[in-house]
């Protein structure tokens, strides 16, 4: 059974205070500052996880309607989640997160900027 997030409460990783209205749903399952959440749920909603522990998010997908989600991993037991963005959500928290693989050596810096200048001239980036 899902339960509606409608109480307030400070976020246990920044200390921000959480409301539920701002958020575009019903259903507030991460701070909109820092983007953490807690552990407190098996399947969504169900709020039957007894690890507590915080939710850190770890990236962002994109979902086949183009809607964008949270990727979160608990910092105890490894479990993950994915979450919908919020309306509320600090939109460069949400930036930095979605472009922190580009900021690691993960991908070779020299070929990107080669294929965002084909993509470019193709017209093909947006």
């Amino acid at each position: 059974m899902k339960h509606p997030a409608v109480d307030s409460f400070k976020c246990k990783n920044c200390g921000w205070l959480i409301v539920s209205n701002g958020a575009g749903s019903n259903h507030r399952n991460h701070c909109p500052n820092c983007l953490h959440s807690k552990h407190v749920d098996n399947r969504p909603g169900d709020r039957a996880a007894g690890c507590g522990a915080l939710m850190e998010p770890i990236g962002i997908w994109a979902r086949s309607d183009g809607e964008w989600a949270i990727i979160h991993r608990c910092t105890h037991c490894g479990a993950m989640s994915s979450n919908r963005i919020a309306a509320d959500d600090n939109p460069m928290k949400l930036m930095a997160l979605a472009l922190k693989p580009f900021a690691m050596d993960y991908f070779d810096r020299d070929r990107l900027s080669s294929m965002l200048e084909t993509m470019e001239d193709q017209g093909n980036l947006f």
